[in-house]
């Protein structure tokens, strides 16, 4: 990731919690013929050898023979994102732009064996419902034959994380009237990504009055 300025830099263990909060992202790897990617669901751990973010393919996804233990995958987990029109700010002549949170996680991955599966199935689940109002669903409520025959059609992943980059673009560089102006205009917004990064830029400078 190319980290446009140094005050965008989100520190290692910050953006690890950003991935983990949102739980979905992008992999990548590369083969003969090129990139190849999978929109998946993950889950971040720890262990005594570091950080794993743990995914799992369909058995049949071109990725599953790319995670050989030598191979290199990247991850890539992204926040909001919102376009600044450059008649939002106070001051003149600012170039229009986007703001956003990204984070991006790459290491080796390895090929996990099949008893597995109901493990990561299960950790899987339970950081996805806890991040729901309501009484967490598990595995064990579904009927077993289904149950085995779901799991038992996925492979699982480790991806041993060993570079981790994490990049907000939030305006940290710019005045603190044009950074005002901009966090009104993103709250006045319909959309509630951008009404999100409003929040992010009030707490950023929380001193200053805002609008929105």
């Amino acid at each position: 990731m190319h980290i446009l300025r140094p005050q965008f830099r989100i520190e290692e263990e910050r953006a690890l919690a950003f991935a983990a909060g949102r739980g979905f992202g992008v992999i990548v790897a590369a083969d003969e013929r090129g990139p190849r990617a999978s929109h998946v669901p993950f889950v971040v751990a720890r262990r005594e050898t570091g950080v794993i973010v743990q995914i799992h393919f369909t058995a049949k996804n071109p990725l599953v023979e790319l995670a050989d233990g030598v191979r290199r995958f990247l991850l890539i987990v992204c926040g909001d994102d919102a376009y600044i029109s450059n008649d939002w700010y106070a001051s003149r002549d600012n170039v229009s732009t986007w703001l956003y949170e990204a984070v991006h996680l790459s290491g080796v991955a390895h090929l996990r064996q099949f008893d597995e599966n109901r493990g990561h199935g299960d950790a899987l689940l339970a950081a996805a419902e806890a991040r729901l109002p309501k009484a967490p669903w598990d595995l064990a409520q579904m009927e077993p034959t289904k149950r085995e025959s779901m799991l038992s059609s996925i492979r699982v992943i480790d991806l041993v994380v060993d570079q981790i980059e994490g990049q907000a673009k939030l305006n940290q560089h710019k005045s603190d009237a044009d950074h005002v102006a901009v966090a009104n205009q993103l709250a006045r917004a319909e959309e509630t990504a951008s009404r999100r990064l409003a929040q992010k830029l009030q707490a950023l400078r929380p001193e200053l009055e805002y609008k929105g």
